[in-house]
């Protein structure tokens, strides 16, 4: 039996396996998300830049990787990957992690009220392969380093602080890193084909530089339910490595993004190409799409990676590979594609976030049209967002 026959029989059918959906069910979801109609409608043909979007909707580009920002004598950096936006008086800041070998670091660019750029400079530079990461309540950005024993970055997207390592967070593959201000931790992907979730509660909230570090356990059958969580006993140790000193963790086939709200945590994994819900309070698993769990051939969501999302329950989860799109995952459980970059067939799209009024999302093409880590492309949309302030 194949693993599509058998995910469909155990969480679509019987529920014998797995919760079948029960998790997303209670959040107005349904079962696992299905292909649809979107509620922007159908994709129009591409538009000057090459990007498609639904009627209403227009894109820019703000920067490009090797080139200066425009009104600016600022470089913007190869290979940009994870994303976040913050607030800056009557404007905004998008921040941008640089994928890049030994030199990676990150970047951010300062808008207008009325979407001019206004600057752009470094918040850390230095450090190797920065991927994903996240933003905190108190207004920094988690860059994390997506090598073997990386470590996650604290940076100051005002310029104001210098950036901190935070070795407490644990020595692995980090990806990505979500902040739950409800229960005061910071949840912490990782991308390896075994990799782990992990639990970070600092000594102090809103001071990561000590705490405790834990590792999310459950069988690996079935598929979704109850969980605990242990302690992972020396985060900071080279020798055993964080991801190999808690027999029961939990693996996961490549953890990639993560997105917490209103006590769940959303996070993706890219070997099975899932995206899961952890109900926090409850501390239940559950999988919110799987492309297994949709009728053959029609899953419009391939290659997860990246995900944010809106007040309102729409979720945005971006593609490493395959058709180039950014794919919405409405509060009924609807699947459709949102946009789609097209002339970029070796590229991925990465850091999508949204201006803090809700009015634009920022992406990137992470190698542009020309699959180089030097043509990088940074991307703005603007249209009328549901839920936009």
């Amino acid at each position: 039996m194949d693993r599509r026959t058998f995910l469909r029989g155990s969480v679509v059918g019987t529920g014998a396996v797995a919760l079948g959906g029960s998790l997303w069910a209670s959040a107005a979801h349904g079962a696992p998300a299905q292909p649809g109609a979107g509620p922007y409608g159908p994709l129009l043909p591409p538009d000057g830049l090459g990007v498609r979007l639904p009627a209403g909707f227009s894109s820019r580009i703000v920067a490009r990787s090797g080139r200066f920002v425009s009104g600016t004598l600022y470089l913007w950096h190869g290979a940009p990957d994870g994303g976040a936006c913050y607030p800056d008086g009557d404007g905004w800041i998008y921040v941008s992690n640089s994928e890049l070998p030994l030199v990676g670091g990150a970047s951010a660019l300062r808008f207008a009220a009325d979407g001019r750029i206004r600057g752009a400079r470094s918040i850390l530079g230095g450090t190797n392969l920065n991927c994903a990461g996240g933003a905190t309540p108190w207004g920094t950005w988690l860059s994390c380093e997506e090598i073997q024993f990386g470590q996650v970055w604290e940076s100051d997207p005002y310029g104001r602080n210098g950036a901190r390592a935070r070795p407490a967070m644990g020595r692995f593959k980090h990806e990505a890193a979500a902040a739950d201000p409800d229960r005061r931790v910071v949840y912490l992907t990782e991308d390896e084909g075994d990799g782990c979730l992990y639990r970070f509660t600092p000594a102090t909230w809103g001071d990561l530089s000590a705490g405790r570090l834990d590792v999310l356990c459950a069988p690996a059958e079935p598929v979704t339910g109850p969980v605990t969580w242990q302690p992972v006993p020396r985060p900071e140790d080279w020798a055993t490595g964080t991801r190999n000193q808690v027999p029961a963790a939990r693996r996961f086939r490549g953890g990639e993004g993560a997105h917490y709200r209103d006590g769940k945590l959303w996070f993706t994994t890219k070997g099975d190409n899932r995206v899961w819900v952890y109900d926090a309070a409850a501390q239940v698993l559950d999988i919110a799409y799987d492309d297994d769990l949709t009728p053959p051939g029609s899953a419009p969501l391939t290659g997860v990676d990246n995900i944010t999302g809106r007040p309102n329950g729409d979720l945005f989860v971006a593609e490493d590979g395959g058709d180039m799109q950014i794919c919405l995952i409405t509060g009924d459980g609807t699947v459709a594609p949102f946009l789609q970059v097209t002339g970029h067939d070796g590229s991925e799209i990465t850091g999508p976030a949204f201006s803090p009024d809700g009015r634009r999302l920022y992406f990137s093409s992470q190698r542009g049209s020309s699959n180089s880590v030097a043509s990088g492309v940074t991307f703005e949309v603007t249209g009328p967002f549901r839920g936009a302030a």
